[in-house]
C-alpha cells in the first residue's frame, strides 16, 4: 500500500489540557462531540462497538496515557481497518486538538473534503463544550 493523501485538521481549545484529553477520549462521552458516533458506542471486549452510516464498526483506542493520544482503529464490517491520529498537545494554560485525517483509495476529492469539513464541526462542538465547561 502507498502512502496516503492526509490532511491535519485541528483547532485550539483555551482549556487545559488535561481536561481536554479526560473529556474527549473517554469513549462512553465521544458521541456528545463526535457526530459519526452519535448511536452511541458500547463495550465489546477491548473495543468498542457503533453502529452509523456504514454500519456496525469496532473501534479500538489507544489505552489511557499521559501523552494526550487518543488514537484508535475503526474496523468496518468489509474488514478494511483505518487508523485515525488524534492528539491533545498542550499549548500555554490551553490546548491543540489535532486531528490526522487520511484520503482512503477510491476516494473523491468532494469526498475527502467533506470528511474534513465533518472533522471540523466534531472538533468545533469538542472546544464549544470545554470551553463553556460542559464536561
Amino acid at each position: 500500500m502507498s502512502t496516503m493523501v492526509t490532511r491535519v485538521v485541528h483547532l485550539s481549545i483555551e482549556r487545559d489540557w488535561q481536561s481536554v484529553y479526560r473529556f474527549a477520549s473517554d469513549p462512553k462521552k465521544m458521541p456528545l462531540w463526535a457526530s459519526g458516533l452519535a448511536s452511541g458506542l458500547t463495550p465489546d471486549g477491548e473495543d468498542w462497538l457503533a453502529t452509523g452510516l456504514l454500519g456496525a464498526v469496532h473501534i479500538r483506542f489507544a489505552p489511557p496515557n499521559g501523552y494526550g493520544v487518543i488514537d484508535h482503529t475503526v474496523t468496518l464490517g468489509s474488514g478494511l481497518r483505518v487508523h485515525n491520529a488524534l492528539r491533545v498537545v498542550p499549548n500555554g494554560d490551553g490546548c491543540e486538538v489535532i486531528f490526522m485525517l487520511l484520503r482512503l483509495a477510491g476516494m473523491t476529492d468532494a469526498q475527502f473534503d467533506a470528511d474534513a469539513v465533518h472533522v471540523a464541526k466534531d472538533l468545533a462542538t469538542l472546544k464549544s463544550m470545554m470551553e463553556n465547561a460542559i464536561g
